[in-house]
């Protein structure tokens, strides 16, 4: 079994930066990505960003590029989230998942262990 938990939200102001974190526990030997995602009241999930552990590749959604980054540390099993320029819209629950399979990916159904989430609160 495979263990997430999120941590590292809180409440900014618009502009701010905020850094999420994931780390894994348990037997995570058969995990191969890791994404980033967030759920709005009232809104569907969202994937936001995904990376593959030990090869380095990520993938953004559009709404997130070129102001989040996704990296990973591997010796401690723990990935991360750096979240800048953040406004009022990207208040929302976020949520960390794992998984198995090749590549990585923005579908939630491509992950089998969640996280209970981390709340992110952006005022203006």
């Amino acid at each position: 079994q495979v263990q997430v938990v999120e941590s590292g939200g809180g409440a900014v102001q618009a502009g701010g930066s905020l850094r999420l974190s994931c780390a894994g526990s348990g037997y995570t030997n058969n995990i191969n990505r890791v994404g980033w995602f967030r759920q709005a009241p009232g809104k569907e999930r969202e994937g936001l960003a995904a990376t593959i552990r030990f090869g380095g590749d990520t993938y953004y959604s559009d709404s997130v590029k070129g102001r989040f980054t996704i990296s990973q540390d591997n010796g401690k099993d723990t990935v991360y989230l750096q979240m800048n320029s953040l406004n009022p819209e990207d208040t929302a629950m976020y949520y960390c998942a794992a998984g198995g399979g090749v590549g990585p990916t923005l579908s939630q159904y491509g992950y089998k262990y969640w996280g209970q989430g981390t709340q992110v609160t952006v005022s203006s």
